[in-house]
């Protein structure tokens, strides 16, 4: 990192918000990208996507164009989407199925699992084993999948120990995408996270949320150290007893967190009424109003798993003041629509609140924009996940900088 940024990591102040130039300067965001998201594990999409053998989807990060894609072996796996004849895109659509992955400049044809099976006319020397497409570290956990740009991928399998034990009564893997919304929010990535991870706004803001979602932070375990209300240390217990893994967990360097929380009274779902959403559940939990396992991965992912249904958020950054944003409801594969769920109860809930929370966000950016703007202090009480966010963000970017900069010595 430069010394610009060096000095505005050194001169935060401990319990405040960040200085303008995290939020609105372009070498933070070309220094965010390569210290956080070209060197982390990144979650892309949920397996059920990828339904069959050739089926794809494409995701942009940066600077990089990823194809993603099950196997004839039913592996899934990743790939630069860079042809190694010219480097053209090779996956031109969001997503699709093809028996092979062939690029629509030269028609070089690729394996599934990203061999080169034909290139015309390149020569009796031309050895096609040398030029298959690049691969991208892949990892696919109970039915989510997570890629990393890094030529060297950090640890994932002490994530994936625990994620595992906490996500296997939720059937993702048997579970279908029952819709999805893609929106762009005017904002800094890292306003994106610092929303998400307080709801100090929610009363004020989330009406249809609010019917069913606690704002107490303490009902949430948002202190960061397991400390909850009698409410969710009841409601954790009897999770547990049912053999789903419930009991607070963060990460010891808080890049991933999960805790079961209780709906409010008897919620069952995020819905108006506060039933269910659908009858044909893809959870295990043998009652409704097991409420909610919220997980969050950073930099990219936070969730919703509930006894019923789904939700996987992704978060992309864009540009230093747009950040995609993709909300997936999960159900179970045999599930109906119009017999064992209808669409829009299923999803009014979170649109209403994702648009919401758009508009909480980029006015939040243009404040920030302003000559004007001085970082303000948190509030302890209520902003204590914002604050472990921070934290997190700071720490990640002198570790994930620090090799380079013994590099560059």
């Amino acid at each position: 990192m430069n010394s610009n940024i060096n000095s505005l990591i050194a001169n935060h102040t401990p319990g405040h918000g960040l200085a303008q130039a995290f939020y609105t300067d372009a070498e933070v965001f070309q220094t965010d990208l390569r210290e956080i998201f070209y060197k982390d594990w990144l979650f892309a999409v949920p397996a059920c996507e990828l339904a069959k053998p050739g089926s794809y989807v494409t995701h942009v990060v940066g600077a990089y164009n990823v194809i993603i894609v099950r196997g004839a072996d039913d592996v899934i796996r990743a790939f630069h989407n860079s042809c190694r004849h010219r480097g053209s895109i090779i996956c031109k659509a969001k997503k699709g199925t093809n028996p092979k992955l062939v690029c629509p400049y030269h028609q070089w044809t690729y394996e599934l699992d990203g061999r080169l099976l034909w290139a015309r006319d390149m020569g009796p020397d031309f050895d096609a084993g040398q030029h298959g497409l690049k691969p991208v570290h892949c990892r696919v956990l109970k039915g989510l999948v997570y890629i990393c740009l890094a030529e060297v991928a950090p640890d994932f399998d002490a994530f994936a120990a625990v994620a595992e034990r906490y996500l296997a009564p939720h059937d993702l893997e048997n579970s279908k995408v029952a819709f999805e919304s893609t929106i762009v929010e005017k904002g800094n990535w890292k306003l994106v996270w610092e929303n998400n991870r307080e709801c100090y706004h929610c009363g004020g803001n989330h009406p249809s949320l609010c019917r069913t979602f606690p704002e107490d932070p303490n009902a949430i375990g948002n202190d960061n150290e397991g400390a909850g209300s009698e409410i969710l240390t009841k409601h954790v217990a009897r999770c547990e007893a049912v053999g789903a893994p419930s009991t607070f967990r963060i990460s010891e360097r808080g890049d991933w967190r999960f805790v079961r929380t209780a709906l409010l009274g008897a919620g069952e779902s995020y819905t108006m009424d506060g039933k269910v959403a659908v009858t044909r559940p893809n959870s295990t939990i043998p009652f409704r109003d097991a409420g909610s396992l919220l997980k969050y991965h950073y930099p990219t992912t936070w969730n919703h798993f509930l006894s019923d249904h789904a939700l996987v958020f992704r978060v992309t950054p864009i540009s230093p003041t747009e950040t995609e944003v993709s909300t997936k409801w999960l159900v179970h594969k045999d599930a109906v629509e119009g017999v064992d769920y209808d669409l829009k109860r299923l999803t009014e809930v979170w649109l209403a609140t994702n648009d919401e929370d758009r508009e909480v966000v980029e006015y939040n950016q243009m404040g920030i924009n302003s000559p004007a703007y001085q970082p303000g202090p948190y509030s302890v009480t209520q902003e204590s996940g914002v604050l472990q966010f921070v934290d997190w963000y700071l720490q990640t970017l002198n570790r994930n900088a620090a090799p380079s900069a013994v590099a560059a010595e």
